[in-house]
C-alpha cells in the first residue's frame, strides 16, 4: 500500500480562491492554502453564505478557481481541457449530497450503475461493481427496491453507493445526514467513519459542532475565509 506521505496529496490548493465578477466583485471564497492527505478525515464547517458551497464546488471540480493552483492527486487542475476536468472528476470522485439525488422510477441497482455510464466501464461490470457497492453499504436485500419504497438513511447509502463504485479517491460529502432523523444520521456517520478506516479520504461539508467533531481535522470558512482549526494535544 503506497503511503500517504510518499504520494501526492488529494487535495493540494496553493492559494486557490474565486471571486465573481461585479460590480461589485465577490471574494466567495479568499485565496486559501490546504493540503488533504490520502486517508484523511477532514470536515469543513462555517454558517450558511460563509463560503462552504464554493469550496465544495471548486474542490468537486464543479467550478474553477480564479486565483491560484489546485492539484488533486498530483494533477493540475487549472492546466486541463474541460472534457478531461470532466473525466478526472468522474475517476477521482465520489459525490454524497443531502438531497440523495437518485431517480425515483429506478432500482437501488440501476440508480448505483448510471452513475458509471459516462466512464467507458461496460454495462456488465457496472452492474457488479453497482452490486458490490451496495452490498458494502448493507444493503443487499434492497438493490430490486425503487427509492420511495426505501426509508430516508436507505436512500443515502445507496447514494453513497453510487458515489463507491467508481473506485474514488475523494469522498466529497455535502451535508450528508441533513435530510435525516437522529438514528439514520448516525448510521450514515458510521458507515463513512467505516470508509475511511479502509483507507478512503474523505471531506464532510458540515454546518453541524458534533457532526464535525467526528473528523480527524476540521477546516472553517467564514465570510470566504478558510482557515484550520488546530487543537491542543491531550495531556
Amino acid at each position: 500500500m503506497t503511503d500517504s506521505l510518499s504520494s501526492p496529496p488529494v487535495i493540494e490548493f496553493r492559494q486557490v480562491g474565486l471571486t465573481y465578477p461585479g460590480p461589485p466583485p465577490v471574494a466567495a471564497l479568499k485565496p486559501c492554502d490546504l493540503t488533504v492527505r490520502r486517508g484523511d478525515f477532514v470536515t469543513v464547517v462555517g454558517p450558511s453564505g460563509s463560503g462552504k458551497s464554493t469550496f465544495l464546488n471548486i474542490a468537486g471540480l464543479l467550478d474553477a478557481p480564479t486565483h491560484g493552483t489546485y492539484l488533486l492527486d498530483g494533477h493540475d487542475t487549472g492546466a486541463l481541457r474541460d472534457a478531461d476536468r470532466t473525466a478526472l472528476r468522474g475517476r477521482r470522485i465520489g459525490f454524497v449530497f443531502q438531497a440523495f439525488h437518485l431517480l425515483p422510477h429506478r432500482s437501488a441497482l440501476e440508480n448505483v450503475a448510471m452513475s458509471m455510464m459516462y466512464n467507458g466501464v461496460a454495462r456488465a461490470e457496472r452492474m457488479t461493481r453497482a452490486r458490490q457497492a451496495l452490498i458494502r453499504v448493507g444493503l443487499e436485500h434492497r438493490v430490486d427496491s425503487v427509492p420511495t419504497r426505501l426509508s430516508g438513511g436507505e436512500r443515502q447509502r445507496v447514494a453513497i453507493a453510487r458515489a463507491l463504485a467508481g473506485g474514488p479517491s475523494l469522498l466529497l460529502c455535502d451535508e450528508p445526514t441533513g435530510n435525516l432523523d437522529s438514528a439514520n444520521a448516525r448510521t450514515v456517520l458510521e458507515l463513512l467513519e467505516e470508509l475511511h478506516a479502509e483507507g478512503l479520504t474523505v471531506v464532510l461539508i458540515t454546518h453541524d459542532p458534533e457532526v464535525a467533531a467526528r473528523g480527524g481535522r476540521t477546516v472553517s470558512i467564514r465570510d470566504g475565509m478558510l482557515t484550520e482549526r488546530r487543537e491542543a494535544a491531550a495531556v
